[in-house]
């Protein structure tokens, strides 16, 4: 399980585990990760995780974010890396959590509401939102397909055979992750991408057979091997 250190003049606030597909960070009260402080956008930016990788995505915020003090709009997340919004810093680190450990977020039937880090670090308390899942037998997973409708490589299909199998290009981007329970296609970065005739929102939709799915203008149908 990845998480967040989030430290200040180098000082440690908080270790916040990414329990939340979509973890969002900024001023405003509604994000996952609120740090109260002007140099901060509203919304400033956001952490998409899937699985065991975990993309960073600059909200457009006004005074930009650095990984590793390079300023970026998107980039994939590797252990170690530094995360800096202003004078705050969070580092990306992937745990390993075994079986007998019990993460504090799974003892409570509610997780507690996101506190806003204050410019005091000792008045820092920050809480990301958990969303439990509930457990039981995974079943056998087919071998699934995307078909692309439209564009120059209509009539081509694409093997899911990857954990991860990334669509779109620069701008719009999306996922599809294969699952033991299923395939799941979240969005990544830029305009949400549509299923069949709806525009998705940042949670993770499990996709059926005939799906059709349309991003960055190219049109696709996801296939279920039978």
């Amino acid at each position: 399980m990845a998480k967040l250190i989030l430290s200040m003049d180098g000082l440690v606030l908080k270790e916040i585990p990414l329990l939340k597909e979509r973890v969002s960070i900024g001023r405003k009260a509604h994000n996952d990760i609120q740090i109260d402080n002007m140099a901060i956008s509203g919304e400033h930016a956001a952490v998409v995780t899937i699985l065991n990788d975990s993309f960073l995505e600059d909200l457009n915020s006004t005074n930009g974010t650095l990984v590793n003090g390079q300023p970026v709009k998107k980039h994939f997340l590797k252990d170690g890396d530094v995360i800096e919004l202003g004078k705050y810093k969070m580092k990306y680190i992937v745990a390993t959590v075994t079986q007998h450990e019990a993460s504090p977020y799974e003892q409570t039937t509610q997780p507690p509401r996101p506190a806003a880090v204050h410019n005091v670090p000792s008045a820092a308390d920050v809480t990301p939102a958990s969303a439990s899942q509930p457990a039981g037998p995974a079943p056998v997973l087919g071998m699934a397909v995307i078909r692309l409708l439209s564009g120059s490589n209509a009539g081509h299909q694409l093997q899911l055979t990857k954990t991860l199998t990334t669509l779109g290009k620069p701008g719009q981007v999306a996922v599809i992750a294969r699952r033991p329970h299923g395939y799941f296609l979240t969005h990544v970065e830029g305009a949400f991408p549509v299923l069949n005739g709806r525009v998705i929102d940042a949670q993770a939709r499990l996709l059926e057979n005939h799906d059709l799915i349309e991003i960055a203008g190219v049109k696709m149908e996801f296939l279920l091997k039978q």
